[in-house]
C-alpha cells in the first residue's frame, strides 16, 4: 500500500487539498482506511473520524431510494406522470418518476454555484418559494422525456416535493424515519455540528477561483485568502433534495453497507435491482441507473456518485458483485465526476 499511501498523502502535501479521507470497506468493515490534513487550517485542526462534509450530490441517491421505498409501499408508480404527485408541476405531463429519477425528463439545469445561502440565513430561507422562481426562468424542456440523458438538479427537487406531498412529512424527516436510522447511524444530517464540520476551501490562484465572482457574490460567501486557499463561510445548499445532506465517512459507509446487504432492511431486492441497473433512453445506454452513475474497473461493475460543488467533493462508489465499496472526501471545492476512486480502488479489486 505503499503508492496508495503516497498518492493519498501527496493530494495534501501537493496542496491539492486541506485534507482527505478515503476508505475502501466491505460489509464486516473498513479493510483500508486513511485520513489527513487539516479540517481548518488556521487553527491547524486535524481532520479524524467525527470530522463532517457537505456531501452535496450524494444526497440524490437518498432521494431516489426513498421514492423508490415509496414505490416499493404501493403509494406511487414509477412509470405515472409526476404531475399525479406533484400540485403545480412546472413541467411536461408526459414526464414520469422513473424519468425524473434517472435524469432522461429534458429538464433543464442551471447553473448551480449560486445555489446557497448562509448558515445565519437559513430558519428564514423558503426553498419552494426560491426554486419557484428558478423553474418560472426556466420554463422549457432541453428535449423530449425519455429520449436523452441530461443531469438535472432542477428534477430532484420536484422528486422531494413528490416526497413531501406523499409522505406528508418534511423530505428531511422522512429521509433520517426512513433511511438514516435505519443504517444505525447518527453521523448523517441536514445540520452539522460546527465543532466537527470541516470548513470548505478553494484554491486562491486558480481560474476557478477568478470566475466565482461571476457566479455569485465572494464577498458574501467566503472569507479572505488564507495564503493558498480562500475558505467558505458557513453555508447551506438550497436544494435540500439534490444536495443538502452532511455527513461523515463512516456515515456514508453505513448507508453503503446496509444497503448492499441482501434482504437489505432499506429496499426489497426487486425495487434494490433498480438502483444497479443502468437506463437505457432511445436504446442508448445513459451512464446512470435510478441516481447512481454507472460503470466498471477491472471488470467489476460499480455505481457510484460524486458530491461537489463549492468548498467540498466527496466520491461514493458500491460494487454489488463484490459487496464492496470506497469513499473519498476533499474539503476543496469540486466542480466535476474527477472519478478519483478509479486511482484508489485498482488497489483492492481482483
Amino acid at each position: 500500500m505503499k503508492n496508495l499511501n503516497a498518492f493519498l498523502t501527496e493530494q495534501v502535501n501537493k496542496h491539492h487539498t486541506p485534507s482527505i479521507q478515503y476508505t475502501f470497506f466491505d460489509l464486516e468493515g473498513p479493510s483500508y482506511e486513511m485520513r489527513y490534513g487539516f479540517k481548518n487550517i488556521m487553527s491547524e485542526e486535524h481532520v479524524d473520524t467525527a470530522t463532517t462534509y457537505h456531501l452535496y450530490s450524494i444526497t440524490k441517491t437518498f432521494t431516489a431510494l426513498a421514492v423508490l421505498q415509496l414505490a416499493q409501499e404501493g403509494k406511487i408508480d414509477l412509470d405515472k406522470p409526476a404531475t399525479l404527485y406533484v400540485p403545480g408541476f412546472p413541467y411536461s405531463e408526459s414526464i414520469t418518476i422513473r424519468h425524473l429519477l434517472s435524469h432522461t425528463s429534458g429538464i433543464p439545469n442551471p447553473m448551480p454555484l449560486s445555489y446557497i445561502h448562509l448558515a445565519e440565513e437559513h430558519q428564514q430561507f423558503d426553498r419552494n418559494l426560491f426554486f419557484k422562481k428558478i423553474f418560472a426562468a426556466n420554463p422549457k424542456l432541453s428535449f423530449s422525456p425519455g429520449t436523452r440523458f441530461k443531469y438535472s438538479n432542477l428534477g430532484y427537487v420536484l422528486l422531494g416535493q413528490l416526497i413531501e406531498n406523499v409522505s406528508e412529512a418534511s423530505y428531511e424527516e422522512f429521509i433520517l424515519k426512513n433511511i438514516i436510522a435505519p443504517c444505525n447511524t447518527s453521523e448523517l444530517n441536514f445540520t452539522p455540528e460546527s465543532k466537527h464540520h470541516a470548513t470548505g476551501y478553494h484554491k486562491t490562484w486558480s481560474f476557478s477561483n477568478m470566475i466565482l465572482g461571476f457566479l455569485f457574490d465572494k464577498s458574501k460567501y467566503m472569507n479572505k485568502p488564507e495564503g493558498k486557499w480562500q475558505s467558505f463561510k458557513p453555508f447551506y445548499n438550497n436544494g435540500i433534495a439534490y444536495g443538502g445532506l452532511f455527513g461523515t465517512a463512516c456515515g456514508l459507509i453505513s448507508y453503503a453497507q446496509t444497503l448492499l446487504k441482501s434482504e437489505s432492511i432499506l429496499l426489497r431486492e426487486d425495487f434494490k435491482k433498480l438502483i444497479f441497473t443502468e437506463t437505457v433512453a432511445a436504446n442508448k445506454p445513459t451512464g446512470m441507473s435510478l441516481s447512481w452513475f454507472t460503470g466498471s474497473l477491472k471488470g467489476h461493475r460499480y455505481v457510484a456518485h460524486a458530491g461537489g460543488g463549492g468548498g467540498y467533493y466527496t466520491e461514493l462508489r458500491l460494487y454489488p458483485d463484490l459487496g464492496t465499496g470506497s469513499v473519498i472526501m476533499y474539503n476543496r471545492s469540486g466542480m466535476t465526476d474527477a472519478r478519483m476512486l478509479d486511482k484508489t480502488d485498482h488497489y483492492f479489486i481482483p
